[in-house]
């Protein structure tokens, strides 16, 4: 009786081995052994699962940017036509598109409103303007120094920092710039659909706001305001379509429009206020060291605004014509755009105290636009239309520059066999959408404090970074083991990826600033004298980091690095031409494992 049993089963499992593999044969089992590892006696439900399962596999293959060929996971992870360096037919910058790009980018509402801060702290016009000179003097140095490596090796910021935080290090700084990104993203949308409103306004009428019923239960938005911003949203995604290379177009056409549209405002608002308003006129109301910490301050609050773009330069001077390009143009040009801006918008608020039935300052000039539209007549409509559009569009071409962009070229690190520039610009578009920004840019939020405090992290990555190229490795990298996840790669480090070292700088650069961090954002009440160093939180964080980080690479000495001995002289920075990179990378990966790669490109 057994043996019959046994013989039963013997046949039925055969007969289920059969029917496997002519399905099998037949495409709609993909693992043949694991169907038959998996034998239940019904292969109705095992069909199901191979056909689910392959139908997942396709979706996976469709969204694949990279396959795998004889790529490993590792080198997967670290590769993909965005992240390489970028050949010469792409590098198409030549000097005066940095100067566009600056030109554009200095025109925007948060430079507009960047001496609001100064004056009404209490220092005078001038000393504010003279503030906003040496701020952006200073960040124009910081850009020229971060911009060296894209400019010689032509890779991006998530591919540089590979040689200071490891390979797999490098992660975390960039899901840092990722998330700023993303959030900033969101909350100059939200500014940009305000300039969306008043052109809205100008068109069918100034109280437009209180014909269109409020649907939205929210304290921070009206159906109104969200219609602006999701119009200037919308209207942004074409915008995210076209590679790094190209748009520099979009910041050409900006740089043509958006100056000719502020220095008319400026014109405007003085002939209609018939005069330039109470606030040149204004004396300081700070003395001694209140006044010092004040021009502090005022002049710490450019690097605060621009130490994003700082950490990301690389990822626009990759695409200079030649490393001269990127250097003299945004030295220059960075401090003196942006301080013509804030000239403007000083003398525009200062208008607009005539225009004010209270005497009151506007420092937006949205407010001032929309006190123009209280005489309803035709030209006014028009003026404001337009100057609301050049607004609109300052705010495209930041926001594509500083965000999209950067979080488009970030996420192509963390994903790169899913995720190009492209992909990443929409991602960064959808999630800025979700994290509903009206509710960030409230006037009871904070918000706005945390992302100018935001600088206090970044700095100190930016300060890791930059002594890592230019004091331990003296400008040399090789641009094969930066792609490499194989152990024996230059910037593997150890068995997970990361340098310590750098991690640990960049404890120290932040640590200095807790404090002040923690008071600047209102969390608990902190000692007044505490608060001192946070207010040069740039520079505390830049170069603690980079100090530490200099002394722990000489007491613990790093691989890869050109000379013998820390204190050895010499520089060995190089133009690299990497036109071939690919058919060379792809070799050495056949014939020896990328690990094995230690050729430099001359």
């Amino acid at each position: 009786m057994d043996a019959d049993i046994i013989t039963t089963e013997q046949k039925n499992k055969a007969t289920f081995e059969v029917n496997v593999l002519e399905e099998a044969k037949n495409g709609d089992i993909e693992d043949y052994e694991n169907s038959l590892g998996s034998y239940s006696g019904n292969s109705t439900n095992i069909k199901r699962r191979g056909k689910f399962s392959t139908a997942i596999k396709s979706v996976i293959g469709k969204i694949e940017l990279e396959k795998k060929g004889d790529l490993s996971v590792k080198e997967l992870f670290l590769y993909n036509a965005d992240l390489k360096p970028v050949e010469s037919e792409r590098r198409t910058w030549k000097w005066y598109n940095f100067v566009f790009f600056w030109v554009a980018d200095s025109f925007n509402i948060n430079t507009w409103q960047i001496a609001a801060t100064g004056v009404e702290a209490g220092l005078p016009w001038w000393a504010v303007w003279i503030t906003v000179w040496l701020g952006y003097g200073i960040v124009g140095v910081f850009i020229v120094v971060s911009s060296k490596v894209g400019s010689y090796y032509h890779v991006s910021f998530p591919v540089s920092c590979r040689a200071s935080f490891g390979v797999f290090g490098s992660i975390w700084p960039i899901i840092n710039r990722v998330v700023m990104a993303i959030v900033w993203y969101g909350v100059q949308s939200w500014i940009g659909g305000q300039c969306v409103q008043i052109m809205l306004e100008a068109i069918f009428g100034n109280d437009l706001n209180t014909r269109i019923p409020d649907g939205i239960a929210s304290p921070n938005a009206t159906t109104f305001q969200f219609l602006g911003f999701f119009l200037f949203w919308l209207f942004s995604l074409p915008a995210i379509w076209f590679p790094p290379q190209t748009i520099r177009h979009l910041f050409t056409v900006k740089a043509c429009i958006v100056p000719i549209a502020g220095i008319a405002f400026l014109i405007w608002t003085i002939k209609k206020a018939d005069g330039i308003g109470s606030v040149i006129h204004e004396k300081s109301t700070l003395t001694g060291s209140a006044f010092g910490w004040a021009f502090v301050k005022s002049t710490m609050n450019a690097l605060a605004n621009f130490c994003t773009l700082i950490v990301n330069a690389p990822d626009f001077s990759r695409f200079a014509n030649k490393p001269a390009a990127a250097v003299w143009s945004q030295l220059i040009f960075i401090p003196l755009c942006f301080s013509l801006t804030g000239l403007i918008g000083i003398l525009v608020s200062s208008s607009s105290s005539l225009l004010t039935s209270d005497g009151s300052v506007l420092w937006s000039p949205l407010d001032v636009l929309a006190l123009f539209l209280d005489n309803f007549t035709s030209g006014n409509r028009a003026g404001v239309f337009f100057i609301a559009f050049a607004f609109a569009l300052a705010q495209l071409g930041t926001n594509i520059s500083a965000n999209s962009l950067s979080a488009g070229t970030d996420m192509t690190a963390l994903l790169p066999r899913y995720i190009n520039i492209r992909r990443g610009g929409y991602i960064c578009a959808a999630l800025a959408l979700c994290i509903c920004p009206w509710n960030l840019d409230s006037s009871s939020s904070n918000f706005t404090t945390y992302l100018s405090a935001y600088a206090v992290f970044l700095s100190a990555i930016s300060g890791v970074v930059t002594a890592d190229y230019y004091v331990v490795r003296r400008g040399y990298l090789n641009i094969f083991d930066l792609y490499s996840g194989e152990k024996n790669g230059i910037y593997r480090y150890n068995t997970i990826g990361c340098n310590w070292r750098a991690y640990l700088s960049y404890i120290c650069g932040i640590a200095p600033n807790i404090t002040g961090f923690v008071g600047d954002t209102g969390a608990h009440t902190v000692p007044g004298g505490a608060m001192y160093p946070y207010y040069l939180s740039y520079f505390c964080g830049y170069f603690a980091s980079f100090f530490v980080y200099c002394i722990l690479c000489w007491i613990w000495p790093i691989k890869g690095t050109p000379v013998s001995t820390f204190f050895e002289k010499g520089w060995y920075e190089e133009y690299a031409e990497v036109d071939d990179f690919d058919e060379i990378k792809l070799k050495q990966v056949i014939e020896n494992g990328m690990g094995d790669i230690t050729t430099k490109l001359d």
